[in-house]
């Protein structure tokens, strides 16, 4: 899987894992933060974001939460972090 395709799939998965409404992929831009300010998610929404993409990457997140704040900020870095394998690098 491409970069561009890994940050396409991300995107339909932010959609469609959490029934955004009135959001199509296409709307989310690939650097912007994906919560607070961004596209405005909450924690609830990290942890179903998390599960459907652990699910379809087959990746696992990190115990501490710091790393996964990072690792979640936005389409771009949780791009990296899956092209990565999962891994975080310090």
């Amino acid at each position: 899987m491409t970069r561009e395709e890994t940050e396409q799939k991300i995107k339909e998965l932010v959609v469609s894992s959490l029934d955004l409404e009135d959001v199509s992929p296409a709307d989310i831009e690939t650097d912007a933060p994906l919560f607070g300010d961004g596209l405005g998610l909450d924690s609830i929404d990290a942890l179903e974001l998390g599960m459907a993409v652990k699910k379809h990457f087959g990746i696992a997140f990190s115990k501490d939460p710091a790393v996964n704040k990072q690792v979640f900020h936005s389409v771009k870095t949780l791009a990296d972090y899956i092209t990565k394998g999962g891994r975080k690098d310090d």
